[in-house]
């Protein structure tokens, strides 16, 4: 587990405006992810990108620190080696046991700006397929997040209702009827993502006359004719906008997808004569906050919304309790699993080295001073040392397994370190057959 890694950049530590620079646009993502785990020397990796996060979880390969993957991710992102501490003010690291926490409270909901957001579970799996698909998903990555869904899946029962709304998609709504209370009208939705599908339904289950608009019509077709509305391709929509009261966008463009003359044209059609209310949940954003400006357009941005999801997450933290206590088993359960794993055929090859030393002095024994020993006799004699060999190595056997799981890996490379360099080379190549491997005592700090 050591050698699971996380860096990325979330909005606990930026504004979210910053998190443009390093978020791979959805139709760059197949070629650039297999190109990005090439230039960061790594085989494993999986890209999440939502609207409050940006983040890689990854293998690392051979000895390289944890700390340099930030550095490496940094380059590849932005095309420039970063400056001395740009790095690490940029982008956050997890690793080890500290990652698979991370990931199990993301996938649950329990790291976003809003405690106990839903839409998170369906992003994180689409990550997941998406490195599937591309080759770069290995097991060490499908067992950690294997764990985070199973996690997430108990979670859900606690976190889902409780407090009344808990998705970002669903502050966002609030604000849009906040403004029809005021100016009644339609809705436009741009582009059909989990956010925005979360606030259509949810405002045509009210009543709301909702206009569905993406790039490929055909996908918008589809969600319009689930909840009953309309549908517009995003070019005929910003040639000729619909009469609407407010806007809410989410797509996965680089792109902002309406400039200064579409604003313009949606406010001078509006029924109420103001100009629309812009929600803009795009991560980088969809409508330029300076453009919006110009043109007289309110625009509510996930900075915004971010900020307001986090105002009660100190209160909703305390009555989550229990499924922090689900997380932390789970931690538990893992850090044991990776323990015997780890020491599990290191134990196998002690006890093969305790037996052979014990038959070899045995042997000794036969050709010296018990060279009158009858066959029967001898064969005796080798079953107890084999037994007592086996008895002397419980006892390693056992501090062995509590030093991995209470230390990890290092803690077992440094209970070697001064072993019979015979022995701590078998041991080592146990562990590796297994598919597992001790990091050298090291006083890195990632």
């Amino acid at each position: 587990m050591h050698r699971t890694g996380v860096v990325g950049i979330t909005w606990r530590h930026r504004r979210t405006d910053t998190l443009a620079a390093f978020t791979i646009a959805r139709e760059e993502r197949a070629e650039r992810l297999t190109r990005l785990a090439s230039a960061v020397g790594v085989r494993e990796l999986v890209y999440i990108a939502t609207c409050n996060r940006v983040e890689f979880a990854f293998v690392s390969e051979g000895p390289t620190p944890m700390v340099e993957y930030r550095r490496r991710i940094f380059a590849a992102l932005t095309g420039r080696p970063p400056f001395s501490g740009e790095a690490e003010q940029a982008l956050r690291v997890w690793q080890g046991e500290g990652a698979a926490e991370h990931l199990f409270l993301l996938t649950a909901g329990l790291d976003s700006a809003r405690l106990g957001e839903s839409e998170v579970t369906g992003q994180v799996r689409e990550a997941i397929d998406t490195s599937r698909e591309l080759g770069l998903m290995g097991p060490r990555l499908e067992h950690v997040f294997g764990e985070a869904l199973r996690v997430a899946k108990r979670i859900r029962p606690i976190t889902e209702g409780k407090n009344g709304k808990v998705s970002l998609a669903d502050i966002a709504v609030r604000h849009v009827e906040e403004r029809l209370q005021r100016t009644p009208g339609s809705v436009a939705l741009i582009g059909v993502s989990p956010m925005t599908e979360q606030c259509a339904r949810t405002l045509a289950s009210a009543g709301v006359s909702v206009i569905v608009v993406n790039r490929t019509k055909e996908r918008a077709e589809t969600l319009a004719r689930e909840i009953g509305a309309q549908a517009r391709s995003l070019d005929e929509f910003r040639r000729a906008p619909d009469r609407v009261e407010a806007v809410v966008t989410a797509t996965g463009g680089r792109e902002p997808v309406l400039g200064r003359g579409e604003l313009e044209r949606l406010a001078a059609r509006t029924g109420s004569g103001e100009s629309p209310l812009v929600i803009d949940l795009g991560v980088p954003p969809n409508v330029d906050p300076d453009v919006a400006r110009t043109a007289d357009v309110p625009r509510i941005g996930m900075h915004e919304i971010s900020a307001e999801a986090a105002h009660d997450r100190d209160r909703l933290l305390l009555e989550f309790a229990d499924a922090r206590a689900i997380v932390d088993h789970a931690l538990t359960e893992m850090r044991r699993h990776a323990a015997e794993r780890l020491v599990g055929p290191m134990i196998a090859q002690l006890r093969l080295r305790y037996r052979h030393t014990a038959i070899e002095g045995v042997e000794r024994l036969f050709e010296r001073e018990l060279a009158g020993v009858g066959e029967a006799e001898r064969e005796v004699i080798r079953r107890w040392a084999e037994t007592l060999a086996r008895r002397f190595a419980h006892v390693p056997s056992l501090g062995l397994r509590d030093l991995a799981f209470e230390a990890g890996p290092t803690a077992v490379a440094t209970f070697f370190g001064n072993a019979e360099p015979e022995l701590a080379r078998e041991l080592r190549e146990a562990a590796e057959r297994a598919g597992m491997d001790m990091l050298e005592p090291s006083s890195d700090d990632s």
